[in-house]
């Protein structure tokens, strides 16, 4: 991990969701604190069972939050665009991580102490209720996550995590997703073993709704991506 100068970052912009709430004070009180980190394709920012030191902001690239299943196999319950944040909660619920973080591609992720961001809320209800907000945004999000990923079939799983990738990440110019994922990582997110995730998608292909190529996939009918993953 390369630690980076605070200064080739603009903190206001970047991390302006809880900026805004912050006085003078509590600002230079972050930026004394606070440490930029790069991390390369697939490194591990933390892992299940260590205990939480940092609130994260991923200022570029893309992150996973993962926890290892049975036999090794890995789920994926959510990923982080910029700007987002996470790996609070263990800290807030006095308790280990129960899951890790990796980058899938080269990131940069803005490490704030928690006892700073604790320091600050003892007098700054505004940030308290920040935090009680994402936590409950999270919630719902699992929730809804929770049912999609066990009563929805193959196609609706599948077609479910396009459309999540594509909410977080976008298109890119030409359509494509703007995120490239091993099957293995597809799998894992859609709650489904990498073979069916080979065959779901190839299926997907061949009824022209994405073209795939290598871990390229291109949106070719998002209407109908759309109906298998609400009919499920």
């Amino acid at each position: 991990m390369i630690i980076e100068s605070n200064n080739k970052f603009d903190f206001p912009s970047n991390l302006s969701d809880i900026w805004r709430l912050l006085n003078d004070c509590e600002h230079k009180l972050l930026r004394e604190n606070s440490i930029v980190q790069h991390y390369k394709r697939n490194q591990l920012i933390y892992s299940e069972g260590t205990s939480p030191i940092y609130l994260m902001c991923l200022l570029k690239g893309k992150v996973k939050i993962y926890k290892d299943g049975i036999y090794g196999r890995k789920q994926i319950l959510r990923v982080i665009k910029p700007i987002q944040y996470f790996a609070y909660r263990a800290y807030f619920a006095g308790e280990n991580y129960l899951t890790s973080s990796s980058s899938f591609e080269p990131s940069i992720v803005c490490l704030i102490p928690m006892k700073v961001v604790q320091q600050i809320m003892r007098n700054n209800h505004n940030l308290c209720v920040f935090f009680i907000r994402q936590l409950s945004i999270d919630l719902g999000n699992a929730d809804e996550r929770v049912v999609n990923l066990t009563q929805k079939h193959l196609r609706g799983r599948l077609s479910e995590t396009l459309l999540s990738l594509i909410k977080n990440y976008g298109l890119d110019t030409d359509s494509s997703i703007n995120i490239y994922l091993s099957r293995e990582d597809l799998a894992n997110m859609s709650n489904m073993t990498t073979s069916n995730a080979i065959r779901t998608l190839s299926a997907f292909a061949n009824e022209k709704i994405v073209a795939v190529d290598g871990r390229k996939i291109k949106l070719l009918n998002e209407e109908k991506l759309r109906r298998i993953s609400r009919i499920g």
